[in-house]
């Protein structure tokens, strides 16, 4: 009786938890494996800079017509692409790289939505653009975050093998196929898509978290590219589930317990995966007494 009340029940009897918790699994199919292809790609901080960089249009959305899904949806989404071209152009025609160049664009990005934000909401609206209600979410934002889970199932089932190739070698794959620089910018979209979707649950600042924690930890288990995303979507949905009954049973803001959690996990996987602290030592005492 006891597990039935804390684990089952708040699902069962409260449908404000059935929608968090059916929108927190679709975004954890949607972007862990994302995630896992920005790790292996060492674009990692990539995606934070991007999480930032749809802040901008989002708050424009929210100056204009208030707390709606579509006009912050479509501003973010909007940013996000500009952000992301912007970058990439100024880091092909200039000397400057990247990271740089997104670095520079982020923050610019992130200063600018908080203004925006600030002239005409709260402090709680500020809050909820930055750290999401994914306990408030409704049948449209469902609807949103499930049609980007689809797209982002078909764009990699289409693009998988070109993705795959670009991750383990991208020299070789400009070099047989010009499929390089489309990949690439399809791939981007991909992340600002899963961002923005993110973002209706979990704000800016945190949507990045269930798309690169559970690759992270996904990489201490397995080193093929399919288990790792498969294993970082089984650790996203824990997350989730566990951040929820956290944020149930101790009225904790549910988008930190979920990255919490995910964190956990990720502690959990450096100690004890098969490619962790635990099993490498394990396997370098062993080859010192062969």
């Amino acid at each position: 009786m006891a597990l039935y009340d804390w684990i089952i029940a708040p699902f069962a009897e409260f449908a404000f938890m059935q929608r968090a918790l059916l929108g927190a699994v679709l975004l954890s199919i949607s972007a862990c494996p994302v995630g896992v292809f920005l790790m292996l790609r060492r674009m990692s901080l990539t995606g934070d800079a991007m999480a930032h960089a749809i802040l901008p249009g989002a708050a424009v959305g929210f100056l204009l017509y208030g707390l709606e899904l579509v006009p912050m949806t479509l501003g973010g989404l909007a940013a996000g692409v500009v952000v992301a071209l912007g970058a990439g152009a100024v880091s092909r025609l200039t000397i400057q790289k990247e990271d740089a160049s997104l670095a520079a664009f982020y923050l610019i990005s992130l200063a600018f939505g908080v203004l925006i934000v600030s002239m005409r909401g709260s402090n709680v609206d500020l809050m909820h653009v930055l750290f999401g209600t994914v306990l408030a979410l409704n049948n449209e934002a469902l609807t949103l975050i499930g049609g980007i889970a689809v797209v982002t199932f078909v764009g990699l089932t289409v693009f998988w093998r070109a993705l795959v190739a670009e991750c383990l070698d991208p020299l070789f794959l400009r070099s047989v196929s010009r499929l390089g620089p489309p990949v690439h910018f399809f791939f981007l979209g991909l992340v600002v898509l899963n961002l923005v979707g993110g973002f209706q649950a979990l704000g800016t600042l945190l949507s990045v978290g269930l798309m690169m924690v559970p690759a992270a930890a996904a990489r201490f288990w397995t080193i093929r590219v399919e288990p790792m995303c498969l294993v970082a979507i089984g650790f996203g949905i824990v997350s989730c589930v566990s951040g929820l009954l956290m944020s149930y049973h101790a009225s904790l803001p549910s988008g930190p317990a979920i990255i919490l959690s995910a964190g956990a996990i990720y502690v959990a996987s450096i100690l004890v995966g098969p490619r962790g602290l635990v099993a490498m030592r394990v396997r370098a005492a062993a080859h010192r007494t062969a």
